[in-house]
């Protein structure tokens, strides 16, 4: 009875162990070596419309492990094209390019940079939060000086046209975190790429990385501007 006991013990103690995760090796190559947190974005193909995310730690030994279980998302109506992040990442063979419009979510790698949302800031929110207002504008004009960037019209001269506005009606942007997609700004290649709340299990994304809202609050309670977050979102072996 007491081995059984032990055994028990043993395996419950197993299963709330972190599990540990293997990112490929053409992405711990160009990881910053001190992001120590990951978020996960993995779909079954370049054309899938859903994806599953994981919040990945580095360990003291550089190896990634999962907290918490896997996470539903929805992305691009249009699948993933390979986006343009910092880190010098070579889009794989056969593999589209992201750019402005085409409604393909970014794959590769890249910094989760700052909140925002039309709630006030919360304590339990660690990254640079922007309270977004009616003044606040994301910047999808190509001609725009303030291309893929979020602006108050107070504080900037308007140059744009059709800009997206930060508190839509449908209360997506309630919440949210900036990936920071074409770092550069370069007109044309995707602009205002976020996570934020979905409209739906079911709804693909304009590009965006969308969950709900639970989820969403409980990925930016994770995050932590001290270990340099990065959003890693792909195509396992392609």
């Amino acid at each position: 009875m007491h081995r059984l006991l032990v055994l028990f013990v043993t395996l419950a103690s197993c299963a709330r162990m972190p599990a540990p995760v293997t990112l490929p090796s053409e992405i711990t190559a160009v990881l910053p070596s001190n992001c120590r947190q990951v978020l996960y974005v993995t779909a079954v193909d370049p054309q899938a419309t859903a994806a599953e995310l994981r919040m990945l730690v580095r360990t003291p030994t550089h190896d990634w492990q999962a907290t918490g279980t896997a996470i539903p998302v929805r992305i691009g109506r249009n699948g993933m094209a390979w986006g343009h992040g910092e880190f010098g990442l070579s889009a794989p063979a056969g593999w589209r390019m992201k750019k402005e419009g085409d409604s393909c979510a970014p794959a590769g790698v890249f910094r989760v940079t700052q909140a925002f949302g039309s709630e006030p800031s919360h304590a339990w929110i660690k990254l640079p939060y922007i309270h977004c207002t009616e003044h606040h504008w994301g910047i999808d004009d190509v001609r725009s000086q303030h291309y893929n960037q979020i602006v108050d019209d107070r504080t900037v001269t308007p140059d744009w046209t059709g800009p997206e506005t930060m508190v839509p009606r449908i209360g997506c942007y309630k919440l949210g975190a900036v990936i920071a997609h074409n770092p550069d700004n370069q007109p044309g290649l995707g602009s205002c790429i976020f996570m934020h709340i979905w409209l739906g299990e079911n709804v693909p994304t304009a590009g965006c990385t969308a969950m709900s809202e639970a989820n969403l609050r409980k990925v930016l309670a994770w995050l932590d501007p001290a270990t340099e977050p990065c959003l890693v979102q792909m195509v396992p072996g392609r």
